[in-house]
């Protein structure tokens, strides 16, 4: 057994491939998947504008408290925001918001596409 393959056991991705909701975004905002850093399931960063906004997943409570599996997105009012694992629909809401709150024109603390939230 290959240490990946020790890993995606022991992580459950197979179980959780099943378990992530699908996530609709809208067209014009660009996704960048990336890999699964610091303890995140699943990362991802989406930029509308030249503003970028980071959003992870946290299925074991590694990264913050929750209760539960969530989503972190980044930034959110100069702050975080987190959803419950299948509130996509709230998830979606929020980053739409951040985008047209910022006005879709920049102003992110993302840098260079690689944020990563503690």
């Amino acid at each position: 057994m290959t240490n990946r393959s020790i890993i995606e056991e022991e992580e459950k991705w197979y179980e959780w491939s099943y378990k992530i909701p699908f996530l609709k975004f809208k067209p014009e905002w660009e996704v960048r998947i990336q890999p699964p850093l610091k303890g995140a399931l699943v990362r991802f960063l989406l930029r509308y504008k030249g503003e970028q906004i980071s959003v992870y997943l946290d299925c074991y409570e590694r990264l913050g408290c929750f209760g539960a599996p969530y989503w972190e997105m980044y930034p959110y009012k100069d702050d975080v925001a987190r959803f419950a694992l299948d509130d996509a629909e709230n998830l979606i809401a929020a980053i739409d918001k951040q985008f047209n709150t910022n006005g879709g024109a920049g102003g992110s603390s993302v840098e260079d596409g690689y944020i990563i939230c503690f």
